[in-house]
């Protein structure tokens, strides 16, 4: 094996998922890892900037999709922020056509992992062919595959007949080349594929401004609550953290009444009640934003889990 471990780096073509790869693209180079962060020219361009003593350890490679058909993406659309939602199909597909360069890098360079998002699910068959085992970010499989997966459907195939699962006689289904894979296929494919689920706890690495292009990114956030006394914001989420989290309820049609968004926030910031509350803030704080534990304790744990569980090659 080389004296330094080699991992390729493959998020989906949306800020959202490219910005948390590169941070830990820069975490896992900071443990002097060589990363290769794959995406489209564009989408490079825009990647915040790292510092110079990273760089021998960071190789960005600008891979651009293949010519398209006029219309089918808006000109220079290289990610979700470069398209209208009814598009963010047909750029899933445009994505789904890097398989072939990229398996054409990973052939020349056989990296010791490829740590993927939930889209690229060829990808799986690329490492199968070559020996390299394959990480994601993503949660189980349990719901996808199996008897529990309910209409995810895992082939392109199986959208171009009639679905099982409808209740009544029906003839319906789309053309070949209408066909595409669902989301939830993606997911199942490369998940049940992969040796390991990573989950995402790295913080920013220090408040920046956002990234080229007006491409917002966590930082942004950390610039604008830096202006804010303590305990004089609140942040809400569409998700609950256990112990970290008030819920509010909603109404029949799914609204929030204005009186149970401000009982929920004074129990959050001031009652007596929610003092259990923000104790638990404050000590989930002191771990994320301990970025020392992050970087030497897990980033260096899940560094030594590579380095164990990757394919032994003869020189």
């Amino acid at each position: 094996m080389a004296k330094y471990l080699r991992v390729v780096m493959l998020p989906w073509s949306s800020f959202g998922h490219i910005i948390p790869y590169f941070q830990l693209s820069v975490a896992l180079a900071k443990a002097k890892v060589h990363v290769s962060f794959i995406s489209t020219p564009k989408n490079i361009q825009k990647l915040p900037k790292f510092s110079t003593d990273l760089q021998p350890f960071i190789h960005l490679v600008p891979i651009p999709f293949p010519p398209l058909d006029p219309g089918f993406l808006p000109e220079g659309a290289e990610a979700t922020v470069d398209v209208p939602f009814e598009k963010t199909d047909n750029l899933k597909i445009a994505y789904d056509l890097l398989q072939k360069p990229i398996k054409q890098f990973v052939r020349e360079q056989l990296p010791d992992w490829i740590i993927s998002d939930y889209a690229a699910h060829w990808v799986v068959d690329i490492t199968k062919e070559y020996g390299i085992p394959v990480g994601v970010f993503f949660g189980g499989p349990e719901n996808l595959l199996g008897a529990n997966r309910n209409h995810a459907l895992p082939t392109r195939e199986s959208l171009t007949s009639p679905l099982d699962w409808v209740a009544f006689p029906s003839t319906v289904a789309f053309r070949e080349f209408e066909a595409g894979i669902s989301d939830s296929a993606r997911l199942a494919k490369i998940v049940s594929g992969s040796q390991v689920l990573a989950i995402r706890l790295l913080p920013p690495e220090k408040p920046t401004k956002r990234a080229k292009g007006g491409i917002f990114t966590d930082d942004g956030i950390f610039e604008w609550l830096d202006k804010h006394e303590t305990r004089s914001v609140v942040l809400v989420g569409l998700l609950e953290d256990e112990g970290l989290a008030v819920e509010v309820k909603r109404s029949g049609d799914g609204s929030f009444s204005r009186d149970e968004i401000s009982k929920k926030l004074r129990h959050a910031m001031v009652e007596e009640e929610g003092e259990k509350l923000r104790s638990n803030a404050r000590k989930a704080a002191a771990v994320f934003g301990d970025h020392k534990l992050h970087q030497d304790r897990y980033l260096g744990q899940f560094v030594n889990f590579l380095k164990n569980n990757c394919t032994k090659r003869t020189p």
